[in-house]
């Protein structure tokens, strides 16, 4: 990619996301096919914003609503390719689908490695781009619901003790009470007290959900 300015952590601002509507941004330097997806996502009460290259979406400040991005491939300046390397580098996972007139496979190829969600070639079929916009809203809706869980079991996590961390990572690794209560040099009744704490702590009932929420804290700082 070539230099670029440095991209904002998040080129929108963050609002609360519960009650807004899906937001489809397109991108396209086409201003005749900006308005004819305009009509199209307005047919089916989506909202659209449009942006006649790179450089404008990025210098827009925008609510942070759940969407996706539709990218001609070849626009005036930086590409559709680059601005999905650059938000990829940005951890911003709004997911792309692509639109393209002049498109060839290794250009397809590289999109989708990178995770787009769809590749379409112009004049794209409405019903196939609507299909491919379903499946971006309901990823990035499934991508902000895991966020908010990870948020809120991070906020749990943070309000146990070293101690209490240490006896749930070993409870979570199948270690009994008796072991745990040797490993640490404390009392097995003392070990019971701060399993109890960190399951009530944690909003768990059982030894099984708090196995399932400490992987998908573990999972979550490796990618991260």
């Amino acid at each position: 990619m070539p230099a670029n300015p440095a991209m904002p952590a998040n080129p929108s601002m963050t609002v609360p996301d519960d009650e807004c509507e899906s937001t489809v941004a397109v991108i396209d330097d086409d201003p005749d096919i900006r308005e004819a997806l305009r009509g199209l996502l307005r047919s089916v009460g989506l909202r659209a914003e449009l942006f006649a290259s790179v450089q404008e979406f990025l210098g827009t400040v925008r609510p942070d609503r759940p969407g996706c991005l539709i990218l001609d491939v070849r626009l005036p300046g930086r590409s559709g390719l680059d601005l999905q390397e650059q938000l990829a580098q940005a951890n911003i996972r709004r997911p792309v689908i692509f639109i393209s007139g002049h498109a060839d496979v290794p250009m397809s190829v590289r999109a989708m490695k990178a995770g787009a969600v769809e590749f379409l070639t112009k004049p794209v079929r409405d019903q196939d781009l609507l299909d491919a916009i379903q499946v971006a809203i309901t990823k990035d809706r499934a991508r902000r619901d895991e966020e908010r869980t990870l948020a809120r079991l991070r906020a749990d996590f943070d309000t146990l003790t070293p101690r209490e961390r240490a006896v749930m990572m070993l409870v979570v690794a199948g270690r009994l009470n008796k072991q745990i209560a040797a490993e640490l040099g404390l009392s097995e009744a003392t070990v019971k007290v701060h399993r109890g704490h960190a399951m009530r702590k944690m909003h768990v009932q059982s030894v099984a959900e708090l196995v399932r929420i400490a992987d998908k804290l573990v999972s979550s700082q490796a990618r991260s």
